[in-house]
């Protein structure tokens, strides 16, 4: 496979946690593994005069830092191809560049260095929002897997983020659960209502099931359950992170109507997902 995993390292917990979980990512898939590490010598776009030798010594510390993490990767997946990089840069940015030849990048939900304050404010959501390819937030701290994987889905084209989900539960030999929920309406808080809220449910759920009924066919060993329920999309995607080893959910570009919803949607999910995330752009290629 030509496009690899990339992932960001800075030498944090997290980062080692998002670098072990890309060094599995790139055996599952056969792909290489690229570890970068980005100096940010101006953050938040003000130029910063460095003291002498101060650059020399930030790419050091980089270098160093790569240097752990590639051992650190063979020794976890040596049959791994493993490349590093130190960029010089904003990481939203060096990230972006790099997706565009990627087949997702993965970091970690906060970190040091060029990583700091990830997903604590606009780096996070930067990265989801500029890059090409599926990015994964490696939230959580490790736990046994549960061989189950979890999709968000509405009722418009959610095509990407369903192929993404099915090639990761087929890659994990793991069970798909799709998660479509929709908010209680008020006008039918009364009695009486249920028989209405049933055909609402079975409508969404019909719905649901022929939006990946071409994909699952293409993935027959993936065992696939609906889950249709009554709630906030955020929440009902925060709830099922708790039982499942990754949460995914698609993203549209700021325009349109459901544009709105699906960022809520995602930030939501990179703020308060007890599982890694991962957040695929509705142009990306499956």
């Amino acid at each position: 496979m030509s496009d690899p995993i990339v992932v960001g390292a800075d030498g944090s917990v997290p980062s080692e946690h998002a670098l072990a979980w890309a060094a599995d990512e790139a055996a599952r898939y056969r792909r290489d593994l690229r570890i970068v590490h980005a100096v940010e010598k101006w953050p938040f776009d003000v130029p910063l005069t460095l003291a002498p030798g101060e650059a020399s010594s930030l790419s050091r510390a980089g270098s160093e830092v790569l240097a752990s993490a590639e051992r650190v990767a063979h020794a976890r997946r040596p049959q791994v191809p493993v490349s590093i990089e130190l960029a010089s840069g904003r990481t939203v940015q060096v990230l972006a560049e790099h997706s565009r030849e990627a087949y997702e990048v993965v970091v970690g939900h906060r970190g040091l260095g060029g990583f700091a304050g990830l997903l604590l404010g606009s780096v996070g959501l930067g990265i989801v929002r500029n890059t090409a390819c599926p990015v994964v937030l490696v939230r959580g701290e490790p736990k046994a897997e549960r061989a189950e994987i979890a999709v968000g889905v509405g009722l418009g084209d959610d095509s990407a983020a369903l192929e993404y989900a099915f090639r990761a539960a087929a890659a994990r030999n793991a069970g798909l659960r799709v998660v479509h929920a929709w908010p209680f309406p008020e006008a039918l808080d009364e009695p009486g209502a249920g028989a209405d809220l049933r055909r609402i449910e079975e409508r969404a759920r019909w719905r649901v099931i022929e939006a990946h009924a071409p994909i699952r066919k293409r993935f027959p060993g993936v065992d696939v359950a609906e889950d249709i329920v009554q709630d906030n999309p955020a929440a009902a995607l925060v709830a099922a992170s708790r039982d499942v080893d990754l949460v995914i959910a698609g993203t549209r570009p700021h325009t349109g109507l459901t544009a709105p919803r699906s960022h809520a949607v995602t930030h939501a999910l990179i703020h308060h997902a007890h599982c890694p995330v991962a957040v695929v752009p509705v142009t990306s290629e499956t």
